[in-house]
């Protein structure tokens, strides 16, 4: 069965309002016999948070099918660092979740030995104090994504991206990027639902080299950030498929991609 993997911020909402038709055409990829995930680069959330929000918007989905830029910031620390190991979360409840259910221990301040740095609304300066002065004193450095921008309700927000750039000139230090369209993201995807599938997204510079590092084909709508941010413009040439929005995108991709003898 052909995996449909889906962003979420711009392809299915923006900030608190569901894009019109998204539910519809989840459904309807479901019932053209797609199998249907979700990746996102926002770390903010816990996934019972996005199970609530997909519930809300009337979208079915599982915990399991649900992967983030924190499971994948975690996975990476996991490589080097034993359990029980103090990471400072500078990042929203999404991060604490992650390391938390992989033995770490969450911690707001040093030491610690690493920083992860994600998108969240409350970073203020005391946060970026604690987060670069741990990552001065040698604490490994790592952004759930590196996004300049995040596609909000009414207008375009500053992503993860400016986060970690004000930590990283704070620290004179370079961040490991864990999300969209970094390896430990990759390994996240294939480990969770195999290697062969079709990323569907809202930015060519992520989600669009997302499928390019999956060897996957690459589906572009323009209800987020592409079509809206000057940073991000159509690819030339385009994607095979784009649209204005996923309901209009589905026909085309049950078409090309899954209705496949």
């Amino acid at each position: 069965m052909t995996v449909v993997v889906l962003d979420l911020d711009g392809v299915l909402w923006r900030g608190d309002d569901a894009i019109a038709g998204s539910a519809e055409a989840v459904a309807a990829l479901r019932d053209g016999g797609a199998r249907v995930a979700f990746l996102t680069n926002n770390s903010s959330l816990r996934i019972a948070d996005y199970l609530a929000k997909f519930a809300r918007f009337g979208i079915a989905a599982t915990a399991d099918e649900v992967m983030t830029s924190a499971q994948a910031a975690v996975a990476l620390l996991a490589e080097t660092l034993a359990p029980g190991a103090r990471v400072l979360a500078c990042a929203g409840p999404g991060v604490v979740e992650a390391l938390e259910e992989s033995g770490f221990t969450a911690v707001d301040r040093g030491p610690a030995e690493a920083v992860v740095v994600g998108w969240h609304r409350t970073f203020d300066f005391d946060g970026l104090d604690r987060a670069a002065g741990a990552v001065r004193d040698g604490a490994r450095f790592v952004a759930t994504n590196a996004d300049a921008t995040y596609p909000g309700s009414d207008h375009v927000l500053p992503g993860a991206g400016a986060i970690v750039a004000a930590v990283a000139t704070a620290s004179g230090r370079i961040a490991e990027v864990a999300g969209k369209p970094h390896p430990p993201t990759a390994s996240l995807v294939r480990h969770r639902v195999g290697d062969h599938g079709i990323m569907v997204g809202d930015r060519p510079s992520t989600d669009g080299a997302m499928a390019g590092a999956l060897g996957w084909p690459f589906a572009l709508v323009l209800s987020g950030i592409g079509g809206h941010d000057p940073s991000e413009p159509v690819p030339d040439p385009a994607p095979a498929l784009v649209a204005d929005d996923l309901a209009a995108l589905v026909p085309d991709l049950l078409a090309a991609h899954v209705a496949r003898p």
